[in-house]
């Protein structure tokens, strides 16, 4: 709008009747007529965009939308110059508009164009001068990726410069955004995955390892410049051989779903790195394709899937159905607040305002069937036409929540666990949002894993000797079960984590005491300032050999305890190795070195010897069952010589009493007996395992710890000892039982019990 002639508003009498007038603005100039095309009564379902031939022999598309308050929905079609054509949908069935156009192939791109009232100020949000992205498109060409130094005006409901700030949602924008969103495209794919052999492998002998498609590959010397980024490049054998090697069993993949960048950060030359901004849950993320945005992308990802499985890893997606790229009021508009806004999102009593459990400025509305549909409709498509394995849930309380509150009856809980395809596959929430409530570790029902973040904590803080006494530390190590043991939930209900995506990377969390997080350009305000670090004696990075050391020694204390602790170990992408991030704590926008993976690390002869240790920690769990345990121990003793499942001891060589975990400690002692363990092997004998003992000693001075005499042992073996840098250098020690083992400051001793 350049003048006051071209602001002229129209003023409507609202349908509220309070006497307020909702506003529009036409500052766009007259638009040439737009050519259509000839379009047929088609099916209601299913939704989206699906290529077929009808009896009649003729080759086509139907489009099936779901905007059940809509007065009359458009469908456009662009050639591969940009042309548009126009197709009015006059098929209503059951709020789902519907139609067949002859003639349009796979490749064709498309969007919608939704008419309906203006009116804000009652949550509807109609602008048919919005190009709309299809909820349920299978491919987004999206060329420009959004990134025009800010997000133009052009692709927001309402006028964005409108001089009168408090109202400037309401005042209706009419310029067409089509030149500047992202657009669906036709996809025709009838894979039925005959080749494909999923892992599936049981929950108790899982090991996660947390990725991101773009970040891993980036800088990876192996993978081919034009593959780095992508999922081709995640699909080379120089990737995936890393991750054999190291043992892991899944793959979990930061956001894939087609996701937008927020403005703010454009406007500061930077972008969405982590991708938790989704606007098409259906498509693979076209920025991540090595071969291209036309449709090409699905298979590219497809043939990601098979690598991995074919190397024997499932892959697991973290999701994000609790809020969408379109933030509140003043976020753009580009798909479900033109489709439907009332229909989708959660509104506040005053409808123009948004309800927020999320803390991203909007909240899905999963209680309405159609939002709830579209969740379980997206979910069973990743399982069954792209292969996935597995979910893990953003801020999965926001999708827990009924009408207010958090219910673990609610309706999307409830789908889930009927659903025939869902409930087979893994399921992780976070399980937490922002609103009040949401807190809801341990309280997931079963079927259901949970991040959990008392683990993370309990194991920084002991680890930085900031703990009162090792009640916590007892429960974490054994599986939690003061969190999960109910309702016939097993230990392995606990993904257990040190750090993940949002935090400091392992290293970072033993070299900062401070987040440094200036290069997000918030004036290091953003990021949590709970980190529970401690930087060993010199902030950031240092020359320092003894800090320098004793940093090593700290990584390979928190990666020790990770991967022995009863549940499922969630490792980070680079952790193994030493990656940094500067300090940086919320490395979302960081599109950079700081936020992808550095590989030169893992020839480093300063940090090659972590990796190692990692690889041979992650084989010792996958030999021991012990170490993986599918029941949650009892404590109590299975035979006469007293010999229990489960049992803590003091550096005097003793059982510890109640008073023992109350009592200000540094060092806890724990027994794991591979004597009758629950369950049965596959040939439907018994389970038999050798036993174990784990020394943690987080004090900064050496102790004495007695080794535990009978009936636990006689004698005992070394098999990690995280003093020394190389495990494998020396000869396999041997302590007789009773005797006192010298343990180092701020060590763990693995020992392994002899016959």
């Amino acid at each position: 709008m350049s003048s006051a002639a071209e602001q002229e508003a129209v003023a409507a009498e609202r349908a509220t009747g309070d006497g307020r007038p909702a506003v529009v603005v036409n500052g766009a100039r007259p638009a040439p007529p737009v050519p259509t095309v000839p379009v047929r009564p088609g099916r209601p379902t299913p939704l989206g965009a699906r290529f077929r031939t009808g009896p009649d022999g003729v080759a086509g598309t139907n489009f099936a939308l779901w905007a059940g308050g809509a007065e009359g929905v458009e469908l456009c079609l662009f050639d591969e110059r940009g042309r548009e054509s126009r197709a009015r949908l006059t098929e209503l069935t059951h709020g789902i508009w519907h139609g067949f156009v002859p003639g349009v192939l796979p490749g064709r791109r498309y969007g919608y164009r939704v008419h309906g009232r203006w009116d804000p100020w009652t949550g509807a949000r109609w602008n048919p001068a919005k190009l709309l992205l299809d909820p349920y498109a299978r491919a987004v060409d999206d060329p420009a990726g959004n990134d025009f130094g800010g997000l133009p005006p052009e692709v927001y409901g309402h006028v964005r410069d409108w001089p009168e700030q408090h109202v400037a949602d309401t005042v209706r924008d009419d310029r067409d955004s089509a030149p500047f969103v992202p657009k669906g495209v036709v996809v025709h794919d009838d894979d039925d995955w005959a080749d494909d052999r999923r892992p599936k492998t049981p929950w108790a002998d899982s090991v996660i390892y947390e990725l991101h498609v773009r970040g891993f590959t980036m800088r990876h010397p192996g993978v081919p410049e034009e593959l780095r980024g992508t999922y081709a490049g995640l699909a080379h054998p120089a990737a995936i051989e890393h991750l054999v090697k190291l043992g892991v069993t899944a793959v979990e993949l930061l956001p894939v779903h087609q996701f937008a960048h927020e403005d703010h950060l454009l406007r500061r030359g930077l972008r969405n790195h982590w991708g938790y901004n989704s606007v098409g849950y259906f498509a693979p993320h076209a920025a991540y394709a090595a071969s291209g945005t036309a449709g090409q992308q699905v298979g590219e990802f497809k043939r990601m899937v098979r690598a991995l499985h074919a190397a024997g890893i499932e892959v697991i997606l973290d999701v994000v159905y609790n809020h969408t790229a379109e933030a509140g009021e003043l976020g753009p508009t580009l798909s479900l607040k033109g489709i439907d806004n009332r229909g989708y999102y959660r509104l506040q009593p005053d409808a123009r305002r948004y309800a927020d459990y999320t803390g991203c400025g909007n909240t899905l509305h999963v209680v309405q069937p159609h939002v709830l549909r579209l969740i379980t409709d997206s979910l069973r498509y990743w399982v069954t036409e792209m292969g996935v394995d597995g979910f893990r849930f953003d801020l999965a309380a926001a999708l827990a929540r009924s009408m207010h509150d958090v219910d673990m009856l609610s309706p999307f809980l409830a789908v889930i666990a009927q659903d025939p395809v869902l409930r087979r596959v893994k399921l992780i929430a976070e399980p937490w949002d922002v609103g009040s409530g949401g807190y809801q570790v341990g309280a997931f029902p079963p079927l259901w894993t949970e991040w959990n973040d008392r683990y993370r904590d309990a194991v920084r803080d002991f680890w930085r000797h900031a703990l009162p006494d090792v009640r916590e530390m007892g429960y974490r190590l054994s599986g939690s079960s003061d969190l999960y043991a109910w309702g016939g939930r097993r230990p392995y209900a606990s993904v257990n984590f040190v750090t993940a995506h949002d935090g400091f990377t392992l290293r970072d969390l033993v070299s900062y005491d401070r987040k440094h997080n200036e290069a997000n350009g918030e004036g290091n305000r953003d990021g949590t300032n709970d980190n529970r670090s401690w930087n060993c004696g010199a902030e950031g990075e240092t020359d320092d050999g003894d800090v320098r050391a004793l940093r090593r020694r700290q990584l390979r204390n928190l990666l020790t305890t990770l991967l022995l602790s009863t549940g499922v170990p969630m490792l980070v992408a680079g952790d193994e190795m030493g990656r940094t991030q500067r300090g940086n704590n919320n490395a979302y926008c960081q599109d950079n070195e700081i936020g992808w993976v550095d590989w030169s690390l893992r020839d480093d002869p300063e940090w090659r010897p972590l990796l190692e240790l990692t690889s041979r920690l992650i084989a010792l769990r996958h030999r021991h069952p012990v170490l993986r345990r599918r029941s949650f121990f009892s404590g109590r003793a299975h035979s006469a010589d007293g010999l229990r499942d489960l049992a803590w001891f003091t550096p005097h060589g003793r059982e510890m009493t109640e008073g023992d975990w109350y009592a200000p400690a540094a060092s806890l002692g724990m027994y794991l007996s591979g004597r009758d363990i629950p369950g049965r092997d596959e040939e439907g004998a018994p389970v038999v395992d050798d036993s174990f003992l784990a020394v943690l000693h987080a004090g900064p001075d050496p102790v004495d710890f007695v080794l535990p005499g009978a009936p636990w042992a006689e004698r005992y073996e070394v098999v990690v000892d995280t003093a020394r840098e190389e495990q494998d250098a020396a000869p396999a020690v041997v302590h007789r039982a009773g005797a006192p083992v010298a343990v180092p400051g701020r060590s763990v001793l693995l020992l392994r019990v002899l016959p």
